[in-house]
C-alpha cells in the first residue's frame, strides 16, 4: 500500500568490515544486500524495500526492528568469505551491533485548490459574514446563476413534459388494456348463450319430427 526504501549508509574508517543486516519480519522487507564487505573509508549502500500492504495500520505504529551486523576483518577478504559464524558472539567473535526501529510516516496531505478569481492574499468570496449571518451578496451571485443559464431550464422543462405525457400514455394502455378484457369476457358470454339457445331449438325441432313421424305411421 505504501512502498517505501530506506538507506543506510555503512562507512568504514580504518580497518574492513564485514556487514550483515537482519529484520524481525523478513517475509515483509526485502534487504539488498544483506551482507556485504566495506573497505576502509568506503561505503555501501543498504536498499531496504517494504512489500506492499493491503492497508495501513490504525494507529501508524510499526513494531519491526532492524539488527546491523558489523565484524572487523584484513584486507583480500571477498564477500565469498562471510559465514554465519562471524556474526556469532558466543563463538568468541567480536561483533558490532546497531538496532534500528521501523517507522511509518504518513504521506503528505494535497494542498487546499485555491477558489477561481481569488486573488493572492486575500480570502475566499466568503459565505459568511463576521457576524454569523450569509452574505447578501452570494444570494445574489447564486440567484444570478440560475438566471445566467436557460438552456438547461429548458432542457428541465423539456424532461418534465417529457415524464408527464410518457405517464398519461401509460395510464390510456393501462385503461384500453382492461376495456379490452371486459369486451372479451362479454364476447365469452354471448357465444355460451347462443350455443346453449342453438342446442334447445334442435331438441324442439327433433320432437317434433318425432311426433310428426309418430302421428304418420299410425294412418298407415
Amino acid at each position: 500500500m505504501w512502498p517505501s526504501s530506506v538507506c543506510e549508509i555503512i562507512y568504514a574508517k580504518i580497518a574492513c568490515l564485514f556487514f550483515k543486516v537482519k529484520t524481525t519480519n523478513p517475509k515483509k522487507y526485502c534487504v539488498r544486500p544483506n551482507t556485504g564487505i566495506v573497505t576502509p573509508r568506503s561505503t555501501c549502500d543498504v536498499i531496504v524495500t517494504m512489500q506492499a500492504q493491503k492497508e495501513a495500520p490504525a494507529d501508524m505504529q510499526c513494531k519491526d526492528k532492524f539488527l546491523l551486523q558489523s565484524v572487523k576483518t584484513v584486507d583480500g577478504t571477498s564477500p565469498k568469505d562471510i559465514t554465519a559464524d562471524m556474526f556469532n558472539k558466543e563463538a568468541g567473535h567480536v561483533v558490532e551491533e546497531c538496532k534500528l526501529r521501523v517507522l511509518y510516516v504518513s504521506p503528505p496531505q494535497p494542498p487546499s485548490p485555491v477558489p477561481e478569481g481569488s486573488e493572492e492574499g486575500s480570502s475566499p468570496r466568503g459565505s459568511v459574514s463576521e457576524n454569523g449571518n450569509a452574505n447578501g451578496s452570494d444570494f445574489t451571485q447564486a440567484a444570478r446563476g440560475f438566471t445566467e443559464r436557460p438552456e438547461s431550464q429548458d432542457k428541465s422543462a423539456e424532461a418534465r413534459a417529457l415524464i408527464s405525457r410518457l405517464t398519461e400514455e401509460k395510464n390510456n394502455a393501462i385503461q384500453q388494456n382492461s376495456k379490452l378484457h371486459q369486451e372479451l369476457e362479454l364476447l365469452k358470454r354471448e357465444g355460451n348463450k347462443s350455443r346453449g339457445g342453438v342446442s334447445f331449438v334442435i331438441v324442439v325441432l327433433i320432437g317434433l319430427l318425432g311426433i310428426i313421424m309418430g302421428y304418420l305411421m299410425k294412418k298407415t
